[in-house]
């Protein structure tokens, strides 16, 4: 149970750190991609193979989100001019030429054999008792923050319920729900970080990454860099009569969120321990547009707390669908998607703007 409590963390981290990418493109800017997981493949295969040639992870992991970033120059070079649906076509094809290229280019990335045997963060420490404290008391900092953060929303959500005569019942439940979730995953990180193993310490390490990344997305939205994504998402006339330079700023954000999905694909590599091309599917964008919407657009809290729903969704009918349905493995792997795709479309016609997001910035099909 500890083992796959911490699995299901390292699930939701990536998943979180893939969506937080996306979420910065059209959340914040207002770009449709529909190809995103080209940048997480790119991230993948630059860090796995680089590390097979005997480059520091340090240095390797950097440059994998630097060729995603590089990766986002050209697309946005080649399309960010285009309108909202061509750029969509667009870049799913990008994203299919990547997976060709993977699947095709045997004496670089092994074919559809895949790449195994490269080296891991963290597989070969052995930590003592001092060095496993600091990474529980790590790992306790992380919690606390995330903890008070939901406060904040929840108490958020009271002040606007009592404003308008009510009482957030589905706040509070969804609150509830994700309070018992996260302290079973911390007591479960904490006894597996005491006994250390190697997917112990990828989930601080990665926990650490995605505070990190989401901190400096959160300084970013507030400042006027990120004021400026928004009134390019808002009206992009409005923002070049103001004399911003559009396209540049287009750019720079599909940079950055391709960077931040190929850190996503290092963290990939390393937790499955091998990378096949099969693994870098269409399915990877659309989870990640599911996450998005069902969180809220434009909100960063809402894109971690639509990962974790998402991943507790997935756990949660993988143990219990088997037992109330007489489906084999193919079916019941098909349910669970038409019932989350069903689970969505309800979502977009009760509360459009998702969970956490304002009605008042969505932008798809306005």
């Amino acid at each position: 149970m500890v083992g796959y409590l911490v699995f299901l963390a390292i699930s939701t981290g990536i998943a979180a750190l893939f969506s937080l990418g996306l979420n910065l493109q059209w959340g914040y800017t207002g770009l449709i991609n529909f190809g995103h997981v080209a940048f997480m493949t790119v991230g993948a295969y630059t860090t796995v193979l680089l590390t097979l040639k005997g480059v520091p992870l340090i240095i390797a992991v950097p440059l994998g989100a630097g060729l995603a970033a590089l990766l986002g120059l050209l697309i946005g070079l080649s399309t960010l001019r285009l309108r909202e649906d061509y750029l969509a076509i667009v870049t799913i094809g990008f994203s299919e030429v990547i997976g060709l290229i993977v699947r095709n280019e045997e004496w670089l990335t092994r074919g559809t054999l895949g790449v195994q045997g490269f080296p891991l963060p963290l597989a070969t420490w052995s930590p003592n008792l001092l060095m496993r404290l600091m990474m529980i008391a790590l790992l306790t900092l992380i919690a606390g923050l995330t903890f008070w953060r939901m406060w904040q929303w929840f108490s958020k959500q009271l002040q606007q319920g009592k404003r308008e005569g009510g009482f957030p019942v589905g706040s509070l439940i969804l609150g509830i729900a994700s309070l018992l979730l996260g302290l079973a995953v911390y007591v479960a990180g904490v006894m597996a970080l005491y006994d250390y193993t190697y997917k112990a310490g990828l989930m601080v390490l990665l926990l650490l990454v995605l505070t990190l990344v989401f901190w400096q997305l959160e300084r970013l939205a507030r400042s006027p860099w990120g004021r400026v994504l928004k009134a390019i998402r808002e009206d992009e006339e409005v923002a070049k009569a103001l004399g911003k330079n559009v396209f540049w700023y287009k750019l720079q954000s599909l940079m950055l969120g391709g960077a931040i999905a190929g850190i996503a694909g290092s963290f990939y590599a390393w937790q499955q321990t091998s990378v096949y091309s099969d693994d870098f599917i269409s399915q990877t964008t659309f989870d990640a547009w599911t996450i998005v919407v069902l969180g809220g657009a434009g909100n960063n809290v809402g894109t971690v707390l639509g990962a974790i729903i998402f991943w507790a969704y997935y756990t949660v009918t993988r143990f219990v669908l088997p037992a109330l349905l007489p489906f084999d493995d193919a079916r019941l792997g098909a349910f669970r998607v038409m019932v989350i795709g069903l689970l969505l479309m309800v979502l977009m016609m009760a509360r459009p703007q998702g969970i956490l997001g304002k009605k008042e910035e969505l932008t798809l099909g306005r």
